[in-house]
């Protein structure tokens, strides 16, 4: 009996994970949707199965390595494959320097470069031996460019940069498909909605749409090997940079 194809995506919030898990489960993947909350998917789960897709939630902390090993054991035991993943954990704080504490740095650390790790290390673990895999890690701008107030944000962005990079230079021989993501602008969220209201109706196409993020996403994981994408970068037309 053939296995299910599966996506797991790590932190699978309201937004540009769901989107993504909604867009793999369209195409037949099973969508394994991780938050450190479980009760927190429940939204996303009844609009995947709402759709006919098929889903299943976990709440695990990606910080946690007995949490993250137990995790994809229990993938790869009970429910199929993982053909598919992709990291997408956020730690967007600002504080500046003077007041970033170690305990927000570290908490930061972890949620971004620690737990890409974690995840990502798992990940290979199964891909390797089957030879086949694509690995997706949501970057933003502070992947690439430090901003005032951003110090731990960006230092636990540009080391999931690295760490991906480092995979891909490794695992792209094995028929491991790596990429990052460099999301460059604001995404249509309520926290945006709520913090940030010029922005967020700066007119038609104005920020990012979690599911044009997604097909993204997809593009990526459907590219013929000849001609990987590592790094993509995705902005609203109207975004300075």
């Amino acid at each position: 009996m053939a296995k299910d194809k599966v996506c797991v995506v790590i932190g699978a919030g309201d937004a540009t994970g769901g989107a993504i898990a909604r867009r793999f489960a369209r195409e037949g993947y099973t969508a394994v949707v991780t938050r450190r909350h479980a009760d927190k998917l429940k939204h996303l789960v009844a609009e995947i199965t709402k759709e006919g897709g098929k889903v299943h939630p976990f709440g695990s902390d990606a910080r946690d390595e007995e949490q993250v090993t137990a995790l994809f054991r229990q993938i790869e035991a009970e429910i199929g494959e993982v053909e598919v993943f992709v990291f997408n954990i956020g730690g967007n704080v600002r504080f500046e320097i003077r007041d970033t504490t170690s305990r927000v740095y570290r908490k930061v650390w972890e949620m971004t470069a620690f737990a890409g790790f974690l995840t990502a290390r798992e990940a290979a673990k199964v891909m390797v031996p089957r030879g086949k895999g694509t690995m997706l890690f949501t970057g933003a701008t502070a992947s690439v460019r430090g901003g005032r107030g951003f110090s731990a944000f960006a230092g636990g962005k540009h080391a999931v940069r690295a760490l991906a990079q480092s995979m891909a230079r490794e695992l792209g021989p094995e028929n491991i498909h790596v990429a990052h993501v460099v999301i460059d602008g604001a995404i249509d969220t309520e926290w945006i909605k709520a913090n940030f209201p010029d922005r967020y109706n700066s007119g038609p196409d104005g920020i990012l749409n979690p599911d044009h993020i997604a097909e993204v996403y997809w593009q990526l994981h459907k590219q013929p090997r000849s001609a990987w994408t590592f790094e993509m970068d995705i902005r609203p037309w109207k975004e300075s940079w």
